[in-house]
Formats: structure tokens, sequence, C-alpha cells
């Protein structure tokens, strides 16, 4: 079940109509998880800061349980990402930073509980 945040300073208009839905199915085939495990935000037009500059960029987040807990992991993640950003939103490598969290299962509710119980 993993939280895929991407932040921006890119106004909305930049996002094609169906931005969100593509990057949901790819980050979930990058992830190796099903599209209804996903839970993906996109907030574009914050007044963001990569770098020490202001020019376009994306912070992204990705917070999951067993695919985000290794290096090697997240390599292979990262480049995935990153060439899929830089295409979709005609931004350069040096203007996106990613962020990988590794969940555990007590971490994160659903249903009324909590991962470990379902």
């Amino acid at each position: 079940m993993p939280f895929v945040e991407l932040n921006s300073n890119l106004p909305a208009s930049a996002l094609s109509q169906d931005f969100i839905s593509k990057f949901a199915s790819f980050t979930a085939s990058v992830l190796g998880k099903t599209e209804d495990r996903m839970n993906v935000m996109v907030n574009p037009g914050l007044l963001l800061m990569v770098a020490g500059s202001c020019a376009p960029c994306v912070m992204l987040s990705i917070s999951a349980m067993g695919v985000t807990d290794t290096a090697d992991k997240n390599k292979e993640h990262s480049a995935k990402i990153f060439d899929f950003l830089t295409r979709e939103l005609s931004l350069t490598e040096d203007r996106i930073v990613l962020r990988f969290l590794s969940l555990q299962p007590h971490q994160v509710g659903k249903n009324g509980t909590v991962m470990s119980f379902l």
C-alpha cells in the first residue's frame, strides 16, 4: 500500500489531464504493486525550492512496505522514476528530488486497524 506524493511548483496547467492516472499506473508498475493498492497525491503550484533555486522542480516522496527498504531497490526505482518525470514534465534530473521511506505494517492504518492485523 504505497503512498506517493508529488509536490511541484509547476502550475496545474503544465500537467496533462491524465497525468495522475499515468503516474499512478507507472509507479504501481515500478513498485510491483497493483493500481488498487496505490495512494497517489499530486500537488502542483506550490512554493518550492530545490538546490537553492525556485526554477521548475519536483519533490517526490514514496512511502511503502517492503519495496523501499534497500539501496539497490531504490536505485532501480529512482532510475525509472527520473526517466518518467523528465519525459512527462520536461524537467532535467537536477530539478527532481526523490525521498524513499520504508514503512512497517504497524505504521499504516486501514479498515479500522493497522496492516499488521490484516
